[in-house]
């Protein structure tokens, strides 16, 4: 009984982040019959936080799948079984055992390479050097609890010349495409899951041939609407409907689920209260033209949103108790003296809060930075669970939709967040006269059992104070 527990291995849904229960199986890359090898990827899921790509931990061949494509796992259940003493048949002694003879199979296995352990990286997959990694064996050679395993040696029966010519060496016979693993980042994969395109059948044009977006859609659309295509399938919002029909479900999962129990949490637990401000960032909207200008920012982007996270900084360090956290259990208010900064951020999988980690102690530059880095991590689908956790306060800029103001909801656990409206030319009384003047409007709403209406007026005046006459950055930081 032990030997054979130890020839079939279960592998199980790990947590991927910290305290997450379950994640979806988005994609297999192995089927039953498959030899596979200590660190290969076998699978990509989703959880509420991230795409992530699972590495088996073990050698063998695949001789169960227990769970389908689209299925939601709890962690720690058993997805997959390999028999890591393919080679023996029942009641021959475990591989750990002195055998008689050495079988063919265990031979060759003595001669490959040793596997490189890859890093994963959270939302991202594997890196690039993992794509070389040895080409599986033919399932054939295979056996799965005694039987051959047919179902995957019919794969290659498709190529016509391999069946009849002798097997050249490993080393130098390329796979066919069919039998290789499409190489893509886990947004594009998602992307492909969600407009219904095999990754197998899309050329592709990145770099060492990696499937890109702009590929998905080039295979997704005709030539005559492929202009409208990419806009529909990067924001999510323009479902397909057949002809005829009246609706469409899409299973609440993953990053939306995740958001969802955030809000309704959040909104019925922190008594919310938004105040509002409209002023006049023209002096901002200068500066922030100078500031591109500037050697110290090469490389760099600068925008307003910059300029609104260090004015929001500043204000905290003026009126540190509004940076603060409700322990309910232990029925106290925690103040803090770390700014975990967090930048509301849209994505296809959903809209996710990564958080710059000790904000208030970068200078201008280094939040410039940390803010361009933050920003296309999760554009790219690579934000870690780990930087969306432990934030004190948001900033969610709503002015790039065009819309002016918002009543933006807590993030649990935090006390504030600030949603930054657009800026438009209109009339303003600049000086005693009626002038085109760059004005905008923030929108605060805090957690009024932490910060009382007198502690949220001064903080959203004194972000506005600074964002009107920018050199307060400098007299009041």
């Amino acid at each position: 009984m032990t030997a054979q527990a130890q020839r079939f291995r279960e592998f199980r849904m790990p947590d991927v982040g910290e305290g997450l229960t379950e994640a979806e199986i988005l994609k297999w890359y192995v089927a039953v019959g498959d030899t596979v090898t200590d660190g290969q990827v076998i699978c990509e899921v989703e959880t509420a936080k991230a795409a992530v790509e699972l590495p088996i931990p073990y050698d063998g061949v695949v001789s169960e799948i227990r769970f389908d494509e689209g299925t939601t796992v709890d962690v720690g259940t058993p997805i997959i079984v390999v028999d890591a003493g393919a080679g023996t048949r029942e009641g021959d002694p475990p591989a750990a055992e002195p055998a008689p003879a050495a079988p063919a199979a265990p031979a060759a296995e003595e001669q490959k390479p040793p596997v490189k352990r890859e890093a994963v990286l959270v939302g991202y997959g594997v890196a690039p050097s993992s794509t070389t990694r040895r080409p599986r064996k033919p399932a054939a050679a295979a056996p799965v609890n005694g039987t051959p395993a047919a179902p995957a040696a019919a794969a290659p029966a498709a190529v016509p010349a391999p069946a009849t010519a002798p097997a050249p060496a490993p080393a130098s016979a390329p796979a066919p495409r069919s039998a290789e693993r499409p190489l893509a980042k886990p947004p594009v994969r998602k992307l492909a899951k969600e407009l219904g395109i095999d990754l197998a059948t899309v050329v592709p044009t990145g770099p060492n041939g990696v499937v890109t977006r702009d590929d998905i859609r080039a295979a997704a659309a005709p030539p005559a609407s492929l202009p409208s295509a990419p806009a529909q399938a990067a924001s999510g919002a323009a479902p397909a409907f057949a002809p005829g029909e009246r609706e469409t479900r899409i299973p609440i999962k993953g990053v939306r689920k995740a958001t969802a129990q955030a809000m309704v949490a959040s909104a019925f637990t922190a008594p919310h209260v938004t105040e509002f401000v409209t002023f006049d960032i023209t002096r901002t909207m200068k500066l922030v033209q100078e500031l591109k200008e500037d050697r110290a920012f090469t490389g760099l982007k600068v925008s307003p949103l910059l300029l609104v996270a260090k004015a929001l900084l500043v204000a905290i360090r003026r009126h540190p108790q509004v940076n603060s956290a409700w322990d309910e259990a232990a029925q106290e208010i925690v103040h803090k003296s770390y700014v975990n900064l967090g930048i509301a951020a849209a994505t296809p999988r959903g809209l996710i809060v990564p958080n710059i980690k000790d904000a208030q102690d970068k200078t201008l530059p280094e939040l410039a930075s940390a803010l361009g880095e933050l920003v296309a991590t999760a554009r790219e689908g690579k934000t870690s669970p780990a930087d969306m956790q432990s934030g004190t306060v948001t900033i969610t800029n709503v002015g790039v939709f065009g819309v002016d103001t918002g009543t933006p909801i807590l993030n649990p656990g935090e006390s504030a967040i600030l949603a930054f409206g657009a800026v438009k030319l209109q009339p303003w009384v600049h000086k005693g006269k009626v002038k085109p003047r760059h004005v905008t409007t923030l929108a605060l709403s805090f957690d009024h059992r932490l910060v009382d209406g007198e502690l949220g007026s001064k903080v959203l005046a004194d972000v506005a104070a600074i964002l009107e006459q920018p050199k307060r950055l400098i007299t009041w930081a």
